[in-house]
């Protein structure tokens, strides 16, 4: 038996009726690690980070309906190809049914993002700078929901890290022998993220001007190219235009996004920014509350002005008449 990656038995567990897919718990995980990296960068850029919470709540929503969106879009032949009009919508909405697309997702999220600024009153560059790094941990721990689910693998290989697949799985390629060997393109994809993440996390302390955008810009970039080449090796099925399937277009349209962004932002914002959030709009500093003691000592220092008077007048009385001394 050759050296390889098996597909895991395991899938999820069930809460009752409810079936807990393994894959939603790394999507989930991935939430959780953008929302705690963000939360932190927040804190260092001087936002207050409890914040993330409000941005998860529309850019997780928002991104989600995208990611459906875009697979639904790019896959339109699987949604509404035979059945009633009801029959195609009820396909297209069952996300439980498996189905998400990043492109989306970065869509659907961006959008997500913009209104919890405006609602927020943060600048909204400085939130996607502060989010990037979190975006690639997150897209990392996702990709291992595709090795729970035995789907989106590469070509085949004979390279020892193969990915192990069923026969009877509905993805494996007609004419091929039982046994063969797979791309593990998930491990691909999740060792680029976290690499990035890594990466951007160094440029952004060793160039503390990359700002107003830039840092995500190579975000975009930097997962652009990699998802580019990884396209090549998926054998999924999608929609071809000009040679290229879909998503190769998505992520070249990421890069020029990424190129222009850089430097545009740069001519425009050559400087560091002056807060994360617009003016106006910064949190007021809470009062601090007075305490008794201090009341009290205050209180104490300040004497009535009959108090005042009669020392002064004791004072001067002594001033004037000094008392012998012995």
């Amino acid at each position: 038996m050759h050296l390889s990656i098996p597909s895991p038995a395991w899938q999820g567990f069930s809460i009752g009726p409810v079936f807990v897919h393994a894959y939603a718990l790394c999507i989930l995980t991935g939430i959780v690690l953008a929302m705690l990296l963000t939360a932190h960068r927040f804190r260092r850029r001087g936002i207050e980070p409890g914040v993330v919470i409000d941005l998860a709540l529309w850019s997780v929503t928002l991104g989600i309906i995208g990611a459906r969106t875009w697979h639904v879009l790019t896959h339109w032949g699987d949604y509404f190809s035979s059945g009633t009009f009801g029959d195609m919508l009820l396909r297209a909405i069952s996300i439980n049914q498996g189905g998400i697309a990043i492109f989306g997702a970065l869509l659907g999220g961006g959008l997500g993002c913009w209104i919890a600024v405006r609602i927020t009153g943060l600048r909204f560059w400085s939130v996607a700078d502060a989010l990037a790094p979190g975006l690639l941990f997150a897209q990392a721990a996702g990709r291992w929901g595709n090795w729970f689910n035995h789907e989106l693998f590469g070509a085949p290989t004979t390279l020892p890290w193969g990915l192990r697949i069923e026969s009877t799985n509905a993805a494996f390629p007609v004419g091929l022998p039982s046994g063969t060997l797979f791309h593990p393109t998930f491990l691909y994809e999740s060792i680029w993220d976290v690499l990035g993440a890594f990466l951007l996390i160094w440029i952004g302390h060793r160039w503390r001007t990359l700002q107003w955008g830039r840092l995500f810009a190579c975000y975009l970039i930097w997962y652009g190219f990699g998802r580019f080449w990884l396209e090549q090796l998926r054998l999924d099925p999608i929609g071809v235009f000009l040679g290229l399937r879909y998503n190769a277009w998505g992520a070249l349209l990421a890069i020029v996004v990424g190129i222009v962004v850089f430097f545009v932002q740069r001519r425009r914002h050559p400087g560091m920014e002056p807060s994360g959030y617009r003016p106006g709009r910064e949190p007021k500093p809470e009062a601090e509350p007075e305490s008794e003691t201090d009341s009290e000592s205050e209180g104490s220092s300040a004497a009535s002005p009959e108090e005042s008077g009669e020392k002064l007048s004791d004072g001067a009385a002594t001033a004037e008449d000094p008392e012998p001394r012995d």
